[in-house]
């Protein structure tokens, strides 16, 4: 009977501990996926504010005739002239008209 007993208590933290770590490690798969969905969330909202900023860039130019003079919210208007036009952040820019947001600046 002590020899049974003794097995027992090796078996039940060797258990507790295998649960344990399959917890972490699927608890952590799900970290990892909630951090990725936050990141693809963040890059819609950017996109979102880009395409804006286009709007914005397009008003202007309705009216003026140009894009030179321009401000759009939130960005950096680093080159602007009579046909086109690039505005930035500290990591992405949209040269346009009809550009998409990539990496880097201007």
């Amino acid at each position: 009977m002590g020899r049974g007993l003794s097995l027992l208590f090796l078996l039940v933290p060797l258990l507790v501990g295998g649960y344990l770590l399959n917890a972490q490690l699927n608890g952590d798969s799900s970290s990892r996926q909630a951090i990725q969905q936050i990141d693809a969330a963040r890059q819609a909202a950017l996109d979102a504010r880009f395409q804006q900023a286009a709007v914005e860039l397009e008003q202007f130019r309705a009216t003026n005739g140009t894009y030179a003079g321009a401000t759009a919210s939130g960005f950096t208007v680093a080159r602007a002239d009579e046909t086109s036009y690039c505005v930035e952040t500290a990591t992405q820019h949209l040269s346009g008209p009809g550009g998409s947001p990539q990496s880097g600046p201007c």
